[in-house]
């Protein structure tokens, strides 16, 4: 009994149980854009735009940076940079945006709209997010499959925020799709209540941080991501649909705001000012 003892004490002080109890507190990554729906219940069945109108971003986005060049040194001193935030502020808010994904987007958006709002509650933003969100896959999957670059920490044991898989391996990182996600719906988000449309972009901007500070994109992916996102918010705009749909949740929007909610927990809206207020990068 007293070997049984010793044995696993030993095996307790191990980096082996040092590694799994570390990949234990980390979240699973962000469900992908491209496959995951906002309303589960609900899935959208089809984007806006129709495969003449989507912009073609293989063609609108710069490659990404290859080679010796200034832009890829940029890049990867970021990553190296960053991988110091472990256990910080910066970190936690990270590790949080990263696992929330995009069915959590409203939380996402709750200090800026100063009230969380349950999805229920909001079926007709709900509508425009869901159908976007397929115009936004399908903005970010081209120039993937055309580039196929390699995430960060691919080919080395550095440190991220989430648990690594193959899945996670084997998926490309430029464009980022969640920075273009959050930067499209921060554009959404600000044409409906455009009183607080600073506040939605910085909210999205450092959203799109966090994905550099958990290791899992390049600085230039969430560059990118923001290009993607503007073209396909530009070609939105020529939508009926859309457009209707965008005057729908406006009313629905402006009616529970003003009728009040849960206010969002201060302590996260703090953590989120401060990272406004000290970008990464």
């Amino acid at each position: 009994m007293a070997r049984l003892t010793l044995v696993l004490t030993f095996l307790a002080a191990s980096p082996l149980a040092a590694v799994a109890q570390d990949a234990a507190q980390k979240p699973a990554s962000a469900p992908a854009v491209g496959v995951t729906p906002l309303t589960p219940g609900k899935p959208a069945r089809a984007p806006y735009l129709t495969d003449a109108q989507a912009p073609d971003t293989v063609a609108i986005l710069s490659a990404p940076p290859r080679g010796q060049s200034a832009a890829e040194a940029a890049d990867k001193a970021a990553f190296n940079a960053t991988r110091s935030l472990k256990g910080g502020p910066r970190w936690a808010l990270a590790t949080t945006d990263v696992a929330d994904g995009a069915s959590a987007i409203l939380d996402d958006f709750a200090c800026v709209i100063g009230q969380r709002i349950d999805q229920s509650r909001a079926p007709a933003l709900m509508t425009l997010l869901e159908r976007t969100r397929l115009d936004i896959a399908r903005a970010t999957r081209a120039p993937k499959m055309h580039y196929r670059r390699l995430r960060p920490f691919v080919g080395n044991d550095a440190e991220i925020c989430v648990v690594r898989t193959s899945e996670l391996d084997n998926a490309f990182s430029f464009p980022s799709s969640h920075a273009t996600q959050a930067w499209t719906y921060a554009a959404i988000m600000a044409a409906l209540m455009p009183e607080k449309a600073t506040q939605f972009f910085v909210r999205a901007r450092s959203y799109g941080e966090s994905r550099i500070v958990c290791g899992l994109h390049w600085v230039s992916d969430i560059e990118a991501g923001r290009t993607a996102a503007s073209a396909v918010y530009a070609a939105l705009q020529g939508d009926p649909g859309f457009r209707a749909d965008l005057e729908k949740a406006r009313v629905e929007l402006g009616k529970l705001v003003t009728s009040g909610g849960t206010a969002p927990d201060q302590a996260v809206c703090a953590r989120e000012e401060a990272a406004a207020r000290e970008p990464v990068l």
